[in-house]
């Protein structure tokens, strides 16, 4: 959950650019008929609109009546402004009726974001799993070598294509730890876990905000719960130029370029988003050099000569991030997927029982730009051989909002080949049903993902951590594929320590340990046995460990404890337990 962070800037910075193009215009410049009554312009329409949303659920009679009422008054409100219409339809009254609800919102920002809070800081307590090595290895192991100057630094740093930027995030935070004497194996865990939660909130908070500016006040609240229960968050009209617009645009480059220098792979999205913005606005040579390129230079700078004090040399991780995973396809090593597997598996997978939902928004809503969006980010992902779930994570969101969307509609009915025969009425059954099908096949499954599944390297570099509190524990061999189980960052105790090296080869065909130690545990450890300084625990998954567990005992290991990991295989065999074993004495 801790290299998860650009995404939630990518959903704040769209938000801020989708302010540009709706603005105060939503709540403020209201269509009637072909024609438009401008709010600010007329302030006599102003109290007949809150009349009319006060109406609002009265039954079918009374909307009637009461549109029927109001109409002559709307129509005089519309000329004054020189906008005569005597043809306003039912769907005329529904966008007004829309919009005015907008307008009139009592619900709180504030309010929505102390839930969304809570919920995540629940959610992160909750979470007991291990879900994918650089939550660790890439932020936290990085940042507590910063902070208290041990830990281990993967291949990636060597060759310079990570930044310092995220990790730095949570050095400070084991900084303050430290400072307080709070750095004990609880809070070394839990704390990030913690301070990623407020960033969690502050991503739901301006995903609520984006899908009301797109779809409205009710779809958003839908989009925020959907959000929340999503199984994989569990374990990311243009107005005239004003100074508004111009301040909610650099926020959005600003934030935009953040997310960039945390993750380069985020330029992909705002390629899409950029080239949009650039064709609606009509000052294109202002936007690039006056904004994009001075905003763009200053995060760009600040973040090199961050990378320059921490590497010790002038490092360009764009760059080296594009060689490496774009013109070499060196993340191959790390294993391939056909290239359709995002759309018949990774993101169908994230969504879960959200994807005909999704598909539904999409199609009812019509907003192709936005449904564009996921497809491009698909769509260029899916051209590297290497994929993971979490590279397509910041427009999850995004597919949520569209799912809420659909849940709005399942409480409206009264349409006929696409036109209201009746006024809108209520159908809250489909919409409960539907709420009752997301939150039974999601919330069941995030608990056991979060708290059950793969939880093993957890629980027992957890429990080495407060062993090694007690002095008694001395060196550590992991002998797990390699990056199986978090490291410095939760032992927090400067011991000798070694995992089964995996960095990858320049040669074609050419094994790594963790390679060899898999094809032959055996002869693998008895080989390096010959060479080792001997360690006081050995880790060890159950699956090689009935292998070794003759050679262990001969060498004067004693099993300690088994951690339950998992029910059923992920990528490899069935690793149903994690087993540590000590030397007699320890």
């Amino acid at each position: 959950m801790f290299d998860r962070s650009p995404n939630l800037l990518i959903g704040i910075s769209v938000y801020f650019l989708t302010q540009i193009n709706a603005g105060d215009s939503l709540s403020r410049r209201i269509p009637i008929g072909d024609k438009i009554l401008n709010l600010e312009a007329d302030e006599a329409a102003v109290p007949l609109l809150k009349s009319f949303s006060r109406g609002r659920g009265d039954g079918t009679a009374s909307v009637m009546k009461q549109r029927k009422n109001l109409s002559a008054d709307f129509n005089s409100a519309a000329v004054r402004n020189g906008t005569p219409n005597n043809n306003c339809s039912n769907d005329d009254y529904d966008d007004i009726e829309e919009r005015v609800h907008l307008s009139n919102s009592k619900s709180s920002l504030q309010n929505v974001f102390w839930f969304c809070l809570v919920f995540r800081m629940i959610n992160a307590l909750l979470v007991q799993t291990y879900f994918n090595p650089d939550e660790h290895w890439q932020a936290l192991e990085v940042a507590h070598r910063i902070t208290f100057g041990y830990g281990h630094l993967t291949w990636e740093w060597k060759r310079g294509i990570r930044s310092y930027l995220h990790p730095a995030i949570f050095a400070l935070l084991y900084k303050v730890l430290a400072i307080f004497h709070l750095d004990t194996p609880l809070f070394m865990v839990k704390a990030p876990r913690l301070l990623q939660s407020i960033f969690s909130a502050f991503g739901d908070l301006y995903s609520y905000k984006l899908s009301k500016i797109v779809f409205g006040e009710y779809v958003a609240k839908w989009a925020t719960v959907l959000t929340l229960a999503s199984l994989y968050y569990w374990p990311c009209i243009r107005g005239s130029s004003t100074e508004s617009t111009v301040t909610s645009r650099s926020w959005a480059l600003a934030l935009a370029a953040l997310a960039c220098a945390l993750r380069p792979t985020s330029a992909i999205i705002w390629l899409y988003v950029g080239v949009l913005e650039l064709l609606s606005t009509r000052h294109r040579v202002k936007l690039i050099f006056c904004e994009a390129v001075p905003i763009g230079a200053l995060v760009l700078g600040l973040t090199l000569l961050l990378d320059r004090l921490m590497y010790g040399s002038w490092v360009f991780v764009p760059l080296n991030f594009l060689m490496f995973n774009f013109l070499s396809s060196g993340g191959d090593y790390y294993g391939t997927h056909p290239w359709h597997w995002y759309f018949t598996q990774g993101f169908t997978v994230m969504l879960l029982t959200f994807l005909p939902f999704m598909v539904a928004g999409i199609v009812m809503s019509k907003k192709w730009k936005l449904s564009g969006l996921i497809a491009w980010v698909l769509g260029i992902y899916s051209i590297l051989g290497h994929k993971e779930f979490r590279f397509v994570l910041p427009v999850l969101p995004i597919a949520l909002m569209f799912s809420g969307y659909t849940l709005t509609k399942l409480g409206r009915i009264g349409h006929l080949n696409g036109r209201r025969k009746t006024p809108r009425t209520s159908s809250p059954l489909k919409k409960q049903v539907a709420v009752a099908f997301i939150l039974a096949t999601n919330i069941p499954m995030a608990l056991y993902m979060s708290m059950v599944h793969q939880r093993g390297t957890e629980d027992v570099m957890y429990y080495l951590a407060n062993r090694a509190v007690e002095g008694k524990v001395k060196s550590i061999l992991f002998l797990t594929p390699c990056h199986a189980t978090p490291y410095y960052s939760t032992l927090h105790h400067k011991i000798p320590m070694r995992f089964l090296d995996c960095t990858p080869s320049e040669e074609k065909g050419m094994l790594d340990e963790s390679d060899k130690f898999l094809m032959d545990p055996v002869g693998f450890t008895t080989e390096l046995a010959k060479n080792w300084s001997m360690p006081s625990h050995i880790v060890v998954f159950d699956t090689q460990e009935k292998l070794l567990r003759d050679f262990l005992v001969s060498h004067n290991f004693h099993e300690v404890k088994r951690f339950f990991h998992a029910h059923f295989k992920v990528d490899r065999e069935l690793q149903a337990s994690i087993v540590l074993y000590a030397l007699k004495g320890q």
